[in-house]
């Protein structure tokens, strides 16, 4: 069964990144934090890639509350549903 480890390795990726924007947004809530560590700088600017895409149409509530990586999230997780779903059809698994 090739083709399912195919798509279970596509949906693996989308965890994983969906993991790093967790990552990311859990970090803001400590303010001491090296942003110029190689790893973290490499975290920030990688998932801030994507999430600046939805923070520059969904402004923070109260100036303070951003709801972009929320937002950015479900559409990955539909994104990734949908490529799912098509790599099944199309390999004739479903």
């Amino acid at each position: 069964m090739m083709a399912y480890k195919i798509i279970e390795a596509i949906a693996n990726c989308f965890y994983v990144y969906l993991l790093m924007i967790f990552v990311r947004c859990f970090l803001t809530w400590f303010p001491n934090i090296n942003w110029n560590n190689p790893l973290l700088a490499g975290l920030r600017a990688s998932v801030d890639l994507y999430l600046d895409l939805f923070r520059k149409i969904i402004p923070p509530i109260g100036g303070a509350i951003d709801i972009s990586p929320i937002v950015a999230s479900f559409v990955l997780i539909f994104i990734r549903n949908g490529i799912i779903i098509v790599a099944a059809k199309i390999m004739g698994l479903v």
